[in-house]
């Protein structure tokens, strides 16, 4: 740690390694309020965060009755919008920027819902942006009465994962993997950065764990089994779930079905995050 550092980090000019989870929390939007925020994460891409972050929106919506919203974080690899089945340009007034709704009434707000092509790459440079219900500059999403939002994050542990947790208050956070040998990595590198921004780890999702026959019933572990039970134990975090390898999901996703798909697989993740509001 630098030896300038006075702990105060709107007022820092030295580099400097230490890092405060609230030094930069933002203001909600006037007519917005949020009761609780959980964030889905993991130390690489391409293990599933989307779909599970979609499953406990989805649960707590429907069946809990609660007012949820989305918000997808990873600027450069949004999917949440096509997961739900939204097309239609999100609109704002100058001040604010009005999320678009799913069928099933989640609100859903992503950088893709900005563009005028879909399809157009985001190009970033210099401080990343947190296209979110709180903001510290520009226009601000109004969500209106959420009880819980959702946060897609992006992978890695870089800039984007690290201006939300510092912007946005954060209650806890769903580590995602895959069974491959990279998996202590994956598990390690997150879980170290939520501690480092003292963020709660609810436990971990283990997606693509394997694939189980539909005619006889057996379970084939196309990647291998994994030693995640070794990995949790190590890091002191619970396994919330082992989703297998579905085409049904696969199909949900890129048809904007996610809210009708069944079975959930990720009913432990909900459940997990109201077990954690009731023990707060």
């Amino acid at each position: 740690m630098s030896e300038e550092c006075t702990h105060d980090c709107s007022t820092c000019g030295a580099g400097c390694d230490h890092v405060d989870a609230k030094d930069l929390i933002a203001p909600l939007n006037k007519d917005s309020a949020i009761k609780h925020v959980y964030a889905i994460m993991s130390g690489k891409g391409g293990v599933g965060k989307s779909s599970t972050t979609a499953s406990p929106g989805r649960r707590h919506g429907q069946s809990g009755g609660y007012k949820v919203g989305i918000m997808d974080a990873d600027i450069t690899g949004p999917s949440i919008p096509t997961a739900f089945g939204l097309t239609e340009r999100a609109v704002g007034d100058g001040e604010s920027i009005f999320p678009e709704v799913t069928a099933g009434g989640i609100e859903v707000i992503s950088l893709n819902l900005l563009l005028e092509n879909k399809g157009d790459p985001v190009v970033w440079q210099g401080q990343p942006p947190c296209p979110a219900w709180s903001s510290s500059s520009g226009p601000t999403c109004v969500g209106g009465q959420l009880d819980y939002l959702f946060i897609d994050m992006p992978p890695g542990t870089g800039d984007v994962p690290l201006t939300v947790f510092q912007s946005i208050p954060v209650d806890g956070i769903v580590v995602v993997t895959s069974p491959q040998d990279l998996v202590s990595l994956i598990v390690t590198k997150a879980v170290r950065m939520a501690n480092m921004m003292s963020k709660p780890i609810l436990g971990v999702v283990e997606n693509y764990s394997y694939f189980q026959c539909p005619n006889c019933g057996e379970k084939h572990y196309i990647f291998g089994q994994s030693n995640l039970e070794q990995v949790a134990a190590e890091e002191n975090v619970k396994i919330l779930a082992r989703v297998p390898m579905d085409p049904a999901m696969a199909a949900a996703m890129d048809q904007g079905s996610m809210e009708t798909l069944t079975p959930n697989y990720m009913e432990p993740v909900a459940d997990a995050i109201l077990a954690h509001e009731e023990a707060k």
